[in-house]
């Protein structure tokens, strides 16, 4: 008998809009493929670097989380990007960006895969509950941002709801690569 696989793709539960519930959902199973895909990875692995200055697993997790958080929470609610405290880690202690040949940041060392996944549950619990009323005027929205450069970024609130999921799976291609380097890496010594 031929095996049947289906994929569908189906808006998340309680939200206002059809457009909001189908951001909800793609992002959600995001979040899970990365669950998957991350178990069994240790403090240590989650602390390896490819090289100083470079990110780490556990340094790309908390910055994934506090930037979902930032542009949900300045395009939903229009709250300043940097300043939105729902999270137990912040900007700083996520080392990103990392400066030229550093260390990853000391408010990460030791920090296991149990953490990460709360900081991350807790990140889309607010994604969810900041979306839930939105309706598909509302992500029309105007909003602006003023990036750390100086640079006046013009958007929409449906933008930001794209670019929190583009970002969230371009970080999760790149913790897959870290795995796959950290295990040549081990394979070596």
């Amino acid at each position: 008998m031929t095996k049947i696989v289906t994929h569908l793709l189906e808006p998340a539960a309680a939200t206002k809009s059809r457009t909001v519930g189908l951001f909800l959902w793609q992002l959600d199973d995001q979040l899970r493929k990365l669950a998957i895909d991350t178990r069994g990875a240790t403090p240590e692995e989650l602390e390896w670097q490819p090289a100083p200055g470079m990110n780490t697993i556990g340094m790309l997790l908390a910055h994934m989380a506090l930037v979902e958080v930032g542009w949900i929470g300045a395009a939903a609610r229009d709250l300043d990007f940097f300043k939105i405290d729902e999270l137990p880690v912040s900007w700083a202690d996520s080392g990103i960006p990392a400066a030229p040949g550093a260390a990853p940041p000391a408010a990460l060392s030791g920090k296991d895969l149990s953490f990460y996944d709360d900081v991350l549950k807790r990140a889309r619990a607010y994604t969810k509950q900041a979306v839930a009323s939105l309706s598909d005027a509302d992500l029309e929205t105007p909003r602006t941002r003023v990036r750390r450069d100086g640079t006046r970024m013009d958007y929409n609130v449906g933008w930001a709801l794209y670019h929190a999921l583009e970002h969230f799976a371009g970080h999760f291609g790149q913790i897959l690569l870290l795995r796959h380097q950290y295990r040549l890496a081990r394979a070596r010594v």
